[in-house]
């Protein structure tokens, strides 16, 4: 994964990936705001699992990571946010159009722009770990499932 800056919805620039590297569980997707179709779903979809996960919400990382940098700046970012009532534990990011396109390519997920985008979520059980690609539109039980069988000892 390449070493960049991001910036998230709250201003804040962030060293990434180290950002991802806390300890915990990652749920990571790609989105932008003015999107009318495939990021609302998916963004629904993150605001369901964190609600189905109950207080273990706190355990695991959410990420989305704007394909539209150009537009979505952190206030805009944090007014998208706000529709979908996200815990502390779920953080939007954006930042330059090539550091966006730098993780798309790295995640596999880069379609040609953000007119391209496909639906996809990522998960990792912990900083070392190989991610998971979960492509489509990916249910809330299908989310809380998989993540699971990740993080669940057995």
């Amino acid at each position: 994964m390449p070493d960049l800056h991001l910036v998230r919805s709250d201003g804040s620039r962030t060293a990434f990936p180290q950002a991802l590297d806390d300890g915990r569980p990652v749920a990571l997707n790609f989105i932008y705001t003015s999107c009318t179709a495939i990021c609302p779903v998916l963004s629904h979809s993150f605001a369901e699992f964190q609600r189905r996960l109950g207080p273990d919400r706190e355990r695991v990382h959410m990420v989305s990571i704007s394909i539209d940098p150009e537009q979505d700046t952190p206030r805009r970012l944090a007014e998208y946010a706000a529709h979908f009532e996200p815990g502390p534990q779920w953080e939007f990011y954006t930042g330059s159009a090539e550091a966006s396109a730098s993780l798309q390519r790295a995640f596999q997920a880069w379609f040609g722009g953000k007119m391209h985008h496909r639906p996809v979520t990522f998960l990792r059980a912990a900083p070392g770990q190989p991610w998971v690609r979960l492509e489509g539109f990916i249910t809330p039980d299908e989310l809380l499932v998989e993540y699971r069988r990740l993080v669940v000892p057995r």
